[in-house]
């Protein structure tokens, strides 16, 4: 039973890693803009990008 608790967490956490990236994207990287695209904090988007590690490719 732990292994699908972790398993569901981890599905949680990409789907949510990769929707901040796609606001991000759609925002051409303007975070306060993404944030509102989520529905979330400019300080909570700060953190995820953080917490995810999510950085800008250079183009």
């Amino acid at each position: 039973m732990e292994m699908e608790k972790i398993s569901l967490k981890k599905k949680v956490e990409d789907l949510e890693r990769q929707e901040i990236i796609n606001a991000l994207q759609r925002s051409n990287w303007v975070k306060a803009r993404a944030a509102r695209m989520l529905g979330i904090t400019e300080r909570m988007i700060n953190y995820k990008i953080k917490k995810y590690g999510i950085m800008r490719k250079e183009e």
